[in-house]
């Protein structure tokens, strides 16, 4: 069986992918900071689908932590088969109002831990022939909403570019693009949902198997839904400066408060 690894395993879209990938019999490699959670995360998936599941503490917001995982994804006697770059978090606050190390923070978990381990993954896969990466963005890369956005976009930018280069060698790469999903992401923030209108909330269950449906028709970008789907081609067709005022105005209304 193929082995998968997640980060920021044991929680949201994470968790989702690990019980998904878990119960169609993949073996799994759980990435997180917490290894209390990892470890009854792993003994749960386990025990009810009875596959093997290894745990790793893993802060991608050091550099230790990256090294880490990089070596378990570069290990060729333990191949990894499915790389899903989902750790993520989200500040509180517009700009110059969150503190500069916490902005770096953000840098380095979305842009140089997905850039480290996406390519310490693509370059064992492209060895053997097969593998795929899901890099997890959000549509916030399509609409200029700060540091998450511009993070995001660079995700986006760097998988759909990397996936160019691969071409032909049996590695997929996908950017996975959702928008509002129910998980425990705003929470965390300390940022207030109530704003957020019904109609715009995901299920993270149904998001991954959107995704795991696209990467297998060989996307690179995955919008999985088709309201949003129709609201980021609305976005491509608005100028940038009229966008930047229509989503600043949006955001204050119903983002997270």
């Amino acid at each position: 069986m193929t082995t998968a690894l997640i980060t920021g395993s044991t929680s949201g879209i994470g968790s989702a992918f690990a019980r998904r990938l878990g119960a169609d019999g993949h073996s799994l490699v759980l990435v997180a900071r917490d290894t209390t959670r990892l470890r009854e995360q792993a003994t749960e998936l386990h025990d009810r689908h009875g596959v093997e599941v290894e745990v790793l503490t893993a802060d991608l917001a050091t550099d230790a932590g990256i090294d880490t995982v990089a070596a378990r994804l570069g290990d060729r006697t333990h191949p990894v088969d499915l790389l899903v770059n989902n750790a993520g978090f989200g500040n509180k606050g517009r700009y110059l109002d969150v503190a500069m190390a916490d902005e770096l923070r953000m840098i380095k978990v979305h842009c140089e831990a997905v850039l480290r381990l996406t390519s310490a993954a693509a370059e064992a896969m492209r060895e053997r022939g097969r593998g795929g990466v899901v890099n997890v963005a959000s549509v916030a890369a399509f609409v200029p909403r700060g540091t998450y956005g511009a993070s995001k976009a660079w995700i986006v930018q760097f998988t759909q570019g990397a996936a160019k280069d691969l071409a032909g060698s049996g590695v997929r790469l996908m950017a996975l693009c959702p928008g509002f999903t129910r998980t425990e992401f705003h929470q965390r923030a300390g940022m207030g949902t109530d704003s957020i209108p019904g109609w715009m909330w995901l299920d993270a269950d149904k998001v991954v198997a959107a995704a795991l449906a696209d990467l297998a028709r060989g996307k690179s970008l995955s919008i999985p839904d088709p309201r949003y789907k129709t609201l980021m081609g609305l976005a491509r067709l608005t100028p940038r400066t009229l966008l930047g005022t229509i989503t600043s105005r949006t955001g204050r209304r119903y983002g997270p408060r």
